[in-house]
């Protein structure tokens, strides 16, 4: 079936995280660009999956059955040509709580875990409320396109003198892939050198794959376990549908752990922490992953014209904002440094003066300072909305 992103749907009076702007930005006339939720009903076959589960009418205690598992594995092996067990199969409540298990698996309190800024915000606590310190490797930007940091990556691993000597206190490596805020696609070579340097280092590798099926045009999603089987006994995929099917508020979130020892070290430190996925997580999943490919491939179009849109605007009629061109997710990351504002000013100007309300970029850690995150899963009208208060802002600023 044909669906209409350009429709508008009012979405005030749901108690809706994105749209409840006087609760989060203290004022009511912001066009909320900001938190991971796409402004796009989701696909029909899920709704009528949803539906008849609720006729059901009983919602007692419920685990994920077979056919749930096999639906997963299914799609790793359709989509990533990855081939997967149903026991490496750990379902949770979603990838955020799943990170925060993971990180107490694998780690002792003292110990250290890589992340590579400017990242996804929560991957900070995740660490610190293990009782870990975080290791910076903060991404390059070069010519408009972010790169790893492969030297730094591997000076991270060597004892440093008098500080930290002895064995290496990093075990972990926080992958984010796609990367949340800057929309790199890891490619295959990429995630080989990276992973060779965490398995030379005795280090895991714990990879968000979240926005995996959220993909621009000529990108190509790696899982990353899926490279040797040397990778794949060193790691946890991440994966959900919440964000490439737009169901966050379902909760629920597939952990891929092939390695039987690492796989029982998670289930045990999550015990008393995570709940099973809720009965309408399960469905909704199933329903996505069998009979959501319709509605997917046309949300990409559309997400395809609105990064087209956006960076033509931004380019002719606001180019001292520069787009950091995104290869996957809805999100795209705005240099704003041009401006000269520091961090506060930077943030009282979009959500004062434009009445734009994005995440600020020094929430993502070092390296984003100056920049904003744009979240684009939205109707055009909305998207050309807020373009169009952020061009008048820029034009009321001295030249």
């Amino acid at each position: 079936m044909k669906y209409d992103f350009d429709l508008v749907c009012d979405r005030s009076g749901t108690d809706c995280v994105k749209w409840d702007v006087q609760a989060v930005f203290g004022r009511r006339d912001i066009i909320p660009m900001w938190v991971a939720d796409m402004d796009f009903p989701v696909a029909v076959p899920i709704v009528e999956a949803l539906k008849k589960r609720a006729e059901h009418r009983f919602f007692g205690y419920t685990r994920p059955g077979k056919s749930v598992f096999e639906s997963v594995t299914e799609r790793m092996q359709r989509k990533f040509n990855w081939k997967i067990e149903p026991e490496w199969v750990v379902f949770t409540p979603g990838v955020i709580p799943a990170l925060n298990v993971a990180v107490r698996a694998f780690t002792h309190p003292g110990d250290e875990v890589i992340l590579q800024s400017p990242v996804y915000h929560p991957f900070y606590p995740a660490v610190t409320s293990s009782g870990c310190q975080i290791a910076i490797n903060q991404l390059k930007l070069i010519n408009g396109r972010y790169e790893m940091d492969y030297e730094d990556l591997r000076q991270k691993f060597l004892p440093k003198q008098g500080l930290r000597p002895g064995p290496n206190r990093i075990k972990a490596v926080m992958l984010c892939n796609p990367h949340n805020p800057v929309g790199r696609v890891w490619n295959k070579d990429e995630l080989t050198l990276l992973g060779e340097i965490a398995i030379r280092g005795e280090s895991a590798v714990i990879s968000d794959e979240i926005h995996c099926e959220l993909l621009f045009k000529g990108y190509k999603h790696t899982p990353f376990a899926s490279i040797s089987t040397e990778f794949e006994q060193n790691c946890v995929v991440c994966m959900s549908p919440s964000k490439t099917f737009n169901l966050p508020g379902l909760s629920i979130a597939s952990i891929i752990i092939p390695n039987k020892k690492l796989r029982e070290a998670f289930i045990a430190a999550g015990t008393g922490i995570l709940s099973h996925p809720t009965i309408f997580g399960q469905t909704a999943l199933e329903a996505a992953y069998r009979f959501g490919d319709e509605w997917l491939e046309q949300v990409l179009y559309y997400l395809q014209r609105n990064l087209e849109y956006a960076i033509e605007y931004f380019e002719k009629r606001i180019p001292r904002i520069k787009v950091v061109k995104p290869e996957g997710t809805y999100l795209i990351w705005l240099d704003c440094r041009d401006l000269n504002m520091d961090a506060m000013a930077l943030r009282t100007f979009m959500r004062e003066k434009a009445r734009v309300g994005m995440d600020d970029g020094f929430i993502f850690g070092p390296g984003g300072g100056g920049f904003e995150r744009m979240n684009i899963g939205c109707p055009r009208a909305i998207l050309r909305e807020a373009l169009e208060r952020i061009e008048a802002a820029m034009n009321s600023l001295p030249a």
